[in-house]
């Protein structure tokens, strides 16, 4: 590689080398000021996701980097966006609840930033060993995440399943990844779609390939059947990780799934629509029915993202670019709707400071915090998917575009499955607005009720701002095509 193509790759991958300077810099500042440093490290974890952000939305480029291994173009950026905010929500949400979970260290967002660092490498990967790469590095901060609480239990143990859970998943990954490049002879993806259109018939080795491959990324979606840890690490986690959990690593998986089949594996369309077409509806349909006896607020977030990846992934089986476009904007609204649903739940405190997570325990909460249950309310509606709100247009899109490729057996389940899913969100609604109050919950931060709050006017105001977000979601689209 000659000077300027190493310049012009570090050019493309600017927002990667902005987080990963900052991890080392916080590091840094970390071990020398100590362990009170850790709302300073924090805060300025914050101003790094905001940068790079930032880079990404004024300074858009396009191209290949890195021998090709590293591609930016407009799906990437839109979904690098994406998941920079929701990084950013979920550790702006844990700067006044840091100290009940022991996230007040410094260790917590350098590893947070460390990990939203794999998530963007993972949405550019344009390689199967860039996208392991990219994988692992976002996994194994989350391991640490997820069990940082070492005097509970429960995040303990949380840690410990969603890393041997996970483990297996990246061991099923690689294994489909080398299936491929036995089979083909490539790991670029376009490689990888050349050979298959050369071939032209596909080899019985290269499909079990395809199907490890995706068995491994929709254990990071949390998709049936590869869904078990989901309800045990979002209950057991702490509540901000948890948060960070449900938001951007969900998108970039998604990202990832979508780039692979439809960059590498288009040729054999037919074949991978049929896999992403089980693992829909297994997963809309679990969602939908397993969360109905739940009694806690976070494992049934947990049935419920379970459910709404399923959604996602009607417009995936599309394999089409509205089929994309929907895909995109149903991760941009689910993860909108998801923290501001876990702020309201990182709120569920008593007076004495106990952190309470039943349903039962938003009794009453129209009587003593009117706000908190009309944004509640709207969130929960949303996720039911009524209109007018956000939730609906998201459904609205993966499901024409699964008529347009004439899945339409798959869009009766969809909306079928919504039904059913409406009863358990309700039953919350229920709760919050005819039950008697039990107890009041102590004020809530300044900062949860800012998230919550602009979540709901997000949910509200989409018809009026939704034009816009789709034009850019298709014009993201387009560009895989």
């Amino acid at each position: 590689m000659t000077a300027d193509t190493i310049l012009a790759s570090l050019h493309l991958s600017v927002p990667e080398l902005i987080l990963a300077v900052g991890a080392l810099v916080l590091l840094m500042i970390g071990v020398f000021a100590g362990e009170r440093s850790g709302r300073m490290v924090s805060v300025l974890a914050l101003i790094v996701f905001a940068i790079a952000a930032l880079w990404l939305v004024f300074v858009p480029s396009e191209g290949l980097a890195y021998g090709g291994v590293y591609l930016a173009d407009g799906f990437s950026r839109f979904m690098k966006v994406t998941a920079l905010i929701g990084s950013f929500v979920a550790l702006f949400m844990s700067l006044n609840h840091a100290s009940e979970n022991q996230l007040d260290k410094f260790e917590f967002p350098v590893l947070l930033v460390l990990s939203t660092l794999g998530i963007l490498l993972m949405i550019s990967a344009n390689d199967l060993i860039s996208l392991y790469l990219g994988l692992e590095l976002q996994s194994l901060a989350i391991y640490v995440i997820a069990a940082i609480n070492r005097d509970s239990l429960k995040s303990t143990e949380a840690g410990l399943k969603y890393f041997v859970l996970g483990a297996l998943s990246s061991g099923m990954l690689l294994y489909g990844m080398s299936l491929v490049y036995g089979f083909t002879g490539h790991t670029h993806f376009v490689d990888v779609a050349h050979a298959l259109t050369a071939d032209g018939a596909r080899s019985l080795g290269l499909i079990f390939g395809l199907v490890f491959i995706l068995a491994g990324i929709a254990f990071k979606i949390s998709a049936v059947p590869f869904h078990m840890w989901t309800p045990d690490v979002y209950e057991g986690a702490p509540t901000p990780v948890t948060a960070f959990l449900a938001g951007a690593p969900k998108v970039a998986a998604m990202a990832m799934m979508t780039r692979i089949v439809i960059t590498a594996f288009q040729p054999i369309l037919a074949d991978w629509q049929q896999v992403i077409t089980f693992i829909s509806i297994a997963s809309m349909l679990l969602g939908s029915f397993a969360a109905i006896g739940q009694k806690n607020i976070k494992r049934l977030m947990a049935y419920s993202s379970i459910g709404h990846m399923g959604y996602a992934l009607v417009g995936l089986a599309a394999g089409t670019q509205t089929g994309v476009s929907g895909v995109m904007l149903y991760m941009l609204i689910y993860m909108a709707m998801t923290l501001g649903s876990f702020a309201i739940i990182m709120s569920m405190r008593r007076a004495d400071g106990t952190q309470v997570e039943n349903i039962d325990d938003l009794a009453g909460l129209s009587t003593t915090n009117p706000f908190m249950a009309v944004v509640q309310t709207a969130l929960m509606f949303s996720l039911a998917g009524i209109p007018p709100l956000a939730g609906f247009f998201a459904k609205y899109f993966v499901f024409v575009a699964a008529i347009q490729a004439h899945l339409y057996g798959l869009a009766i389940i969809g909306v079928l499955a919504s039904v059913v899913g409406c009863y358990y969100y309700l039953r919350v609604i229920k709760v919050m607005w005819f039950d008697e109050a039990t107890g009041q919950f102590a004020r809530t931060s300044g900062s949860l009720r800012l998230v919550f709050g602009l979540s709901g006017l997000f949910v509200l105001g989409y018809v009026f701002i939704g034009s816009s977000i789709g034009g850019a979601a298709e014009l993201a689209a387009a560009t895989l095509f």
